[in-house]
């Protein structure tokens, strides 16, 4: 039974599976590779997915829909004629249609998949697509970012050198932007960043809003007909525009006919502020991995929309360098997920690829900050995990009683980048229970384990009596079994010890307070400051600075045992 890997993406998805010794689009059951992710109802109650349902977008709107991806993880509902559906229920018709689709194509059936999400979703929003694909009869153990997918689908992986890279992923809806690193096997993710709102469909209605001034229409008065047929329009016209110098788009209202030509230089002038906000996510993913444009060694483009030229210019010039497009940008995060289910099988035309994520967004509490020597001020942020760290990771803070004879600290935990929690999205909370003490003397030792599945674990010990309390977010909730929960939470005892401990560095202390009982003199002094040094990285927490330090002080080490 192969395991099928799929893009569920905003205005199109896809399905492939490895087959024959490599990733294959499976084709629906109209011989097409793209299946768009429209959903309708009948009049016989029955649902419509894909290429009918999108003819239906113009011919029955208050019983189609479309784009409903944008909304994953969130409660808003959407009423086709006389049901009501969530984002993810209307997904799971297309997940089963796709798997309909894998069946047939493959002759057997399919249990498992590894579908894709797009590298900014938060954990609301890709507990909503694995939900998804549960309520669609597929087994999904593993959602893969899509930039990961596609890098993959690359074959970038398949390099012996080190290589730093950068996928840049308009799609119909969202853009993201991942920066990931190829050393020795493994595909590490080295900061994300991206826009959950911008994607394709916004150009098409900077497109639709020139027709309404120029044609003195308000978009509100249209009839859900009409407004269809000119987004349908509009799209119709981005597209021309990325081969033609000009286009026109076309409007029937009862027996008039309006027109309207958009030539090139009009259309990027259109799209001036989007072009911006492409800009601002790929400045902050460069920002969180240290990296200078001139470090990215490749730019890979997927998602429909980066056919269009101004897109493709922008990016070049962003990185002074032509970026790879040879694969259809709409195939490859499909094509991407079915390597990584033929790695999950252990295919053995494929060799071993381990594949690394990060946090995508900033985990902490809330603290709050003293205004003056009797006052303090709650509401404050205080990041324990932040953003693009690579997971599973542990990390640690300390808080501290504010109140004379304070038995009690609050702990409540918040996901987001603002400096105030009103601003940030609310996980839980639970109370840690204090000797009562004079303040600031009773001291709480707060841990955050996040592992790469979205489980994370906060856990708070009193130092002075060395009780804990724990709280437990899921991802998925109700998905996972207390027990479950349990044996997951096992797996992540090795990286809770903090780094500090680890075997690989206290060989590396050991090895360093040896040499300095060895030495003399200026030797000797040398020796402290390289171990101080290291002592400092290790109290940071922050894995990446140690195992870049690690070389170093092993190289520095090695110099010193030869002399």
């Amino acid at each position: 039974m192969p395991i099928i890997g799929i893009d569920l993406g905003t205005t199109n998805s896809l399905v492939a599976v490895w087959r024959d010794g490599q990733a294959n689009i499976i084709p629906n059951v109209l011989n097409k590779n793209l299946t768009p992710s429209v959903v309708s109802i009948d009049e016989n109650d029955e649902i419509l997915v894909g290429d009918t349902a999108k003819e239906r977008l113009i011919t029955h709107p208050n019983f189609t829909v479309a784009n409903f991806k944008r909304f994953m993880g969130t409660t808003k509902k959407f009423q086709i004629g006389t049901y009501t559906f969530t984002p993810e229920e209307l997904s799971s018709f297309i997940l089963k249609r796709l798997k309909e689709d894998a069946e047939s194509y493959l002759g057997e059936e399919i249990v498992e998949a590894v579908i894709s999400v797009p590298a900014y979703f938060n954990d609301a929003q890709r507990k909503a697509t694995k939900r998804a694909g549960e309520l669609a009869g597929l087994k999904v153990e593993r959602l893969i970012s899509e930039p990961t997918a596609a890098a993959v689908a690359y074959g970038l992986h398949q390099e012996d050198d080190e290589t730093q890279f950068l996928v840049f992923d308009l799609g119909g809806g969202t853009f993201d932007i991942s920066i990931l690193e190829l050393f020795e096997g493994v595909m590490e993710v080295k900061s994300i960043s991206g826009d959950n709102f911008l994607g394709g469909e916004d150009f098409n209605k900077l497109l639709v809003e020139n027709f309404m001034v120029l044609n003195n229409f308000d978009l509100n008065e249209l009839e859900k007909k009409e407004m269809s047929a000119i987004f349908k329009q509009a799209e119709l016209c981005k597209r021309a525009l990325s081969y033609k110098e000009k286009a026109t788009m076309t409007l029937h209202i009862g027996e008039n006919t309006y027109e309207t030509e958009v030539d090139r230089n009009k259309f990027e002038s259109l799209s001036s502020d989007l072009i911006m906000r492409l800009r601002h996510p790929v400045e902050r993913a460069l920002r969180d991995a240290d990296i200078h444009p001139s470090e990215i060694e490749a730019v890979i483009l997927i998602g429909g929309s980066t056919r269009m030229p101004l897109v493709r210019s922008v990016v070049s010039k962003m990185f002074n360098k032509l970026p790879y497009s040879n694969i259809n940008p709409d195939e490859a995060v499909a094509l991407g997920a079915s390597i990584q289910g033929a790695l999950k099988e252990k295919k053995s035309e494929l060799k071993e690829l381990v594949l690394t994520d990060v946090c995508p967004y900033t985990l902490g509490v809330e603290v709050v900050n003293r205004i003056s020597s009797r006052n303090y001020e709650g509401g404050y942020f205080l990041p324990v995990i932040e953003r693009n760290s690579p997971v599973p990771i542990s990390r640690v803070e300390r808080l501290v009683t504010i109140r004379d004879n304070q038995d009690e600290i609050s702990i409540e935990v918040y996901q987001g980048e603002s400096r105030k929690v009103e601003n940030n999205i609310f996980l839980g909370k639970f109370k840690v229970q204090v000797p009562e003490d004079r303040a600031g003397k009773q001291v709480i030792e707060l841990r955050y384990t996040y592992d790469i599945n979205g489980l994370l674990e906060v856990e708070a010990t009193t130092l002075s009596t060395g009780k804990s309390e724990t709280l437990i977010i899921e991802n998925s909730p109700g998905s996972m079994s207390e027990e479950e929960i349990k044996k997951r939470m096992l797996l992540l005892k090795d990286i809770k010890i903090h780094p500090r401990d680890k075997t690989e560095n206290r060989l590396l202390l050991a090895r360093g307070e040896r040499l300095y009982e060895e030495a003399l003199g200026e030797k000797r002094e040398y020796i402290a400051n390289l171990l101080t040094e290291f002592e400092r990285i290790l109290l940071t927490q922050d894995l990446r600075l140690i195992k870049k330090y690690v070389k170093i002080f092993n190289q520095r080490l090695d110099k010193l045992e030869i002399y």
